[in-house]
């Protein structure tokens, strides 16, 4: 007899990208993402973080500053950046990504420029920002599908002791 207490691929493929954004240094925002292609395969996860190379503790993580130098914004990779960068030669087009928050205008560009057809998105919190609104925007101009991820479950346990 089959489990019924099974994770389904939705919420599976936005818990691969809410653990990606665990491994963020970034002390006010993690975010993480997760392209998944038409056969329902992972092809890129990634979270948002300093370029390779670059010592996150050189950098500022700071959302304002004396300048915009001073801040983490001309610096950091963004999750959806991260994700198509670790494709490892996979197709992006017509592939969902799965992110823990609604992606900036810079990431929509990577988006649209990857092929990339739907965003599901876990939280919104910067909705009433005007650049999220051009975000939104982009978007839909691009035809590209958004909508807010409704989790199937309220948690996810992981137990490290199953199967020692």
């Amino acid at each position: 007899m089959a489990r019924s207490d099974f994770l389904a691929h939705e919420d599976y493929c936005m818990a691969v990208a809410a653990l990606a954004a665990k491994r963020s240094k970034d002390p006010e925002t993690q975010v993480g993402a997760c392209i998944v292609n038409q056969e329902n395969d992972i092809v890129g996860i990634g979270y948002n973080r300093m370029p390779k190379d670059c010592d996150d503790d050189n950098l500022s993580w700071l959302r304002q500053g004396r300048n915009q130098w001073d801040t983490k914004y001309p610096y950091v990779c963004g999750a959806v950046l991260e994700a198509i960068m670790n494709k490892n030669g996979a197709d992006l087009k017509d592939c969902t990504v799965y992110v823990t928050l609604f992606p900036c205008t810079e990431s929509d560009k990577l988006i649209l420029q990857a092929g990339i057809k739907k965003v599901e998105y876990l939280s919104d919190q910067y909705r009433d920002m005007e650049m999220m609104a051009a975000s939104k925007k982009f978007l839909k101009l691009a035809g590209i599908e958004f909508s807010q991820f409704q989790p199937g479950v309220t948690t996810i346990p992981i137990d490290w002791t199953v199967n020692n």
